[in-house]
């Protein structure tokens, strides 16, 4: 089928830039919005990146703040993740995400070139999946078969977070006794307890 070619072909070709190849110098919001959409591969048009959105993903803290309204590589990276992952992660299990990436002290470089090998292996293993002379009547199993591989891997996603969740707690102190304040003792029988 020649839909399933193309999917299979995008997926097989389309990858974000490089941190090589992202811009070298700071984009304004109008020009990172623009910029954005490469990056990934949408499917419909309202996948768009909106300046809200990037506000709203500093605010979570998601995402480092403008550097004199500002953004250069290590935002457009953190970006690209976010949008890459944020149809299958809360907002919650991204800040988890991202914070055990910081807790890592992981230079951004290293960390995105990271992300960037592992979106390419689960693409190119989507892809070889796809059969591109599956007919109309193979489409529903082959969507059933995607939408359970995405279940199952989010299920195991969920559970690796909570790990990582509870890794990252401090520990509680050690629970200790209290130890009870002794009781003052009863005046000698025949005497009365002083005033203070």
């Amino acid at each position: 089928m020649k839909e399933i070619k193309g999917l299979k072909d995008r997926l097989s070709k389309q990858r974000p830039d490089s941190w090589e190849d992202l811009p070298d110098l700071s984009l304004y919001m109008d020009q990172l919005i623009s910029y954005m959409p490469r990056q990934l591969i949408p499917l419909e048009e309202g996948d768009a990146l909106t300046a809200a959105m990037v506000n709203n993903y500093i605010k979570a803290g998601l995402l480092p703040r403008a550097e004199g309204k500002r953004y250069g590589r290590k935002h457009l990276a953190y970006l690209t993740a976010i949008c890459a992952l944020k149809p299958v992660l809360s907002m919650k299990e991204l800040a988890e995400l991202l914070n055990a990436v910081d807790n890592l002290h992981v230079v951004a470089e290293d960390w995105y070139a990271f992300f960037l090998g592992k979106l390419d292996e689960s693409m190119n293993t989507v892809a070889d999946s796809l059969d591109e002379n599956a007919g109309e009547g193979d489409l529903p199993a082959l969507a059933l078969r995607l939408a359970l591989d995405s279940y199952v891997n989010k299920l195991a996603c969920q559970r690796v977070l909570a790990l990582l969740e509870k890794q990252n707690k401090p520990a509680a102190p050690p629970a200790t006794e209290k130890k009870k304040k002794p009781k003052p003792a009863a005046p000698p029988a025949g005497e009365k307890k002083k005033k203070k």
